[in-house]
């Protein structure tokens, strides 16, 4: 299961036919990148329980492509398994406010390479959750630019995408330097519908 908010379209080759475990750079299961009020780190087990809580949120889920609604018991628990040991192509970090006086755990981002060579000058998905209680706070904007400032898989592009009914989550991909690339739709596990998405791109500086 993959907890997103946003996640980069699926006509780009997102994340197919690749193997688990697949090669990163070396030090990116340790890599920790300053984002203003917080600081985006590696998932530990302790966070099993912020992330089941807020994942039960009906809200977070519905912005979500994979989120299931109800929240299944132990996925919080598989998801942060996952995350640590690298069981699938990606890296994600927890957006931690704790050294600056917010909770240790605002939200999730992640990215997912998209390509066999992804994280040397390929491409990867961005995804993310926030909290209902740290929406419209500029927390989910600054996680996507220092996410995007960081590069951490060294990529060349990112793709994400929106459901077309959550245009904060728009306005935080072009407030990060996303282009819009087209419309397109994507089911969604908590509605279990197919809801129409807004895709975006871009292009990162070497």
């Amino acid at each position: 299961m993959e907890f997103e908010t946003i996640r980069g379209p699926g006509p780009y080759g997102a994340g197919k036919g690749i193997a688990a475990r697949q090669a990163l750079p070396a030090d990116v299961s340790d890599t920790r990148i300053a984002a203003g009020r917080f600081v985006l780190r590696p998932v530990r087990a302790a966070d099993a329980g912020l992330i089941a809580h807020y994942a039960s949120d009906k809200r977070v889920a519905e912005a979500t492509q994979n989120i299931p609604h109800p929240f299944p018991p132990g996925a919080a628990e598989a998801f942060v398994n996952r995350a640590m040991n690298h069981d699938r192509p990606g890296s994600v970090w927890v957006m931690d406010g704790s050294e600056h006086g917010l909770s240790e755990l605002l939200g999730v981002i992640s990215l997912k390479p998209m390509e066999v060579k992804a994280g040397r000058s390929g491409q990867s998905e961005v995804a993310y959750w926030v909290a209902p209680v740290f929406w419209n706070t500029g927390i989910a904007s600054e996680a996507v630019r220092a996410l995007v400032g960081a590069n951490p898989l060294e990529d060349c592009t990112y793709f994400a995408e929106v459901f077309q009914d959550n245009p904060g989550s728009a306005r935080v991909l072009t407030n990060a330097g996303f282009e819009y690339l087209g419309d397109a739709e994507a089911f969604s596990v908590a509605r279990n519908a197919i809801v129409p998405t807004w895709t975006y791109i871009r292009k990162m500086v070497k």
